[in-house]
């Protein structure tokens, strides 16, 4: 794996991938995990996830799990 593309950013609405984006640092993965929550959490049925793909982890969600 490349070490630009460890940090996934995925945005699903309703279950279906809208978007998604890759980067190499874990402090700008998540700056962009809250920019997005900020432009995308009025969108219903709207999930955020950040993964550490190298890790095969999910590092965050929002909304948060319940």
């Amino acid at each position: 794996m490349d070490a630009a593309e460890r940090y996934h950013l995925t945005l699903a609405v309703d279950g279906r991938q809208v978007m998604h984006g890759w980067w190499g640092s874990e402090k700008t993965a998540r700056r962009k995990f809250t920019r997005w929550i900020g432009k995308h959490s009025s969108m219903p049925g709207a999930r955020i996830t950040l993964a550490d793909d190298e890790a095969g982890t999910v590092l965050t969600t929002w909304p948060d799990e319940a």
